[in-house]
Formats: structure tokens, C-alpha cells, sequence
């Protein structure tokens, strides 16, 4: 078993984080997104979409997309529980991570995909407008976040789950995206610096 990935982007970092959750230690395998290396040989057959990170199992199938792999992890190793416990548990889980996908890391993603000069040959075309409007996006979808935490420890209630790594990971790329810090947020503010201090963060 073994994964592939590029440590720098914020997929495999959400993976990493997970697996370190759950104390699972799994050998990696660097490769270079910025370059032709997802697009070619072993890597392509694998996952046709190019993207990392690869979870590549010791029968040699692979499982693509971050919360697919974590979803396998969860199985195998289910404490502790980062997609939640129980029926309603699992669904705020489930809920929660998706509105941050969905809002936040979308929004984030598309600032730094169309507007970092680094990423103009692997976003074809860039946009620039659509960069510059997801801008608002982001803070609107930062106000949402900080009622959330206004009310709750975590984002999907009072116990620590894959709705949160989603979120650190998210926030914290807000920097190479040069959207800068969220500090006129408290309550996200709060709720960062204590989900940065767990050991797993630095995964």
C-alpha cells in the first residue's frame, strides 16, 4: 500500500492530517503536479483525471479522491470516528464538510487557480474576472463559517471530524492563495488556533 501525492497541495494534506488522526502511518510516493508528472506512465493509468493524492492498495487498485480515501481509512481503522457516530452524527458530518467544500474551499481554490501566475498552465483558461469574484465568495462564505463557530467548539458540533481538517486545510491555503489571514473573524480565529495545535496539523 502506498500513496501518492504532491505533500505541498491541499488534498494530500487533507488525507495526511486524517491518517495521522487515526495514528496510520502509510509510505508516500512524491510526485510533481506542477509538471507533466500526473499525466503520464503508471500515474495516468491509475487515476485518468491526473490529480493527486492516489491511495494504491496492495492489489495495485487505486482509490482516487480525498474523501473516497479517507472513507477507507474510517473503515479499517474507525476510532477515532472522523465522519461522525451515529445516523444524525454521520449526517452533520457529512453536511458540514460538504458546505465547506462546496463554499469555501471552492471559492478559495478558484482565487488561486485563476490568479496565481504559477498556475496559468494548468488552468487552461485562466480567468482572471472569475478569480476576482470569487473573492466575495470567500468572504461571504467566511461570515457563514464564523456564525457557525459562533455556537459550536467544532464545525459540525462539539467533537473534532474530517469537517474540520477540510477547513484547516482550506484556511490555511488562503495564504499561498493571497487572500491573507480571516482575523476580523474571532470565531474562526478561535477555532484555527486550537485545530492548528493538535499534533496532526503539522502532518
Amino acid at each position: 500500500m502506498r500513496i501518492i501525492e504532491t505533500h505541498a497541495a491541499p488534498s494530500p494534506r487533507r488525507v495526511n492530517i486524517f491518517l495521522a488522526e487515526k495514528g496510520i502511518t502509510v509510505p508516500r510516493e512524491e510526485r510533481n503536479m506542477m509538471t507533466e508528472d500526473l499525466k503520464g506512465g503508471e500515474f495516468a493509468m491509475l487515476n485518468p483525471w491526473h490529480r493527486v493524492p492516489v491511495l494504491v492498495l496492495d492489489d495495485g487498485r487505486a482509490i482516487c479522491e480525498t474523501i473516497a480515501i479517507c472513507r477507507y481509512f474510517e473503515e479499517i481503522a474507525p476510532e477515532p470516528p472522523l465522519f461522525g457516530v451515529g445516523p444524525i452524527g454521520k449526517a452533520e458530518v457529512e453536511m458540514w464538510n460538504r458546505r465547506v467544500e462546496l463554499g469555501l474551499s471552492n471559492a478559495v481554490f478558484a482565487v488561486f487557480r485563476h490568479l496565481h501566475p504559477k498556475m496559468a498552465h494548468l488552468e487552461v483558461p485562466q480567468i482572471r474576472e472569475w478569480g476576482e469574484a470569487n473573492k466575495e465568495k470567500v468572504t461571504s462564505e467566511l461570515c457563514r463559517l464564523d456564525e457557525r463557530l459562533g455556537g459550536s467548539r467544532f464545525i459540525a458540533g462539539s467533537d473534532y471530524s474530517v469537517a474540520d481538517i477540510t477547513a484547516l486545510v482550506t484556511v490555511d491555503f488562503m495564504k499561498p492563495a493571497r487572500l491573507g489571514k480571516p482575523e476580523r473573524f474571532d470565531n474562526i480565529m478561535r477555532w484555527h488556533a486550537e485545530v492548528s495545535c493538535r499534533p496532526s496539523a503539522k502532518a
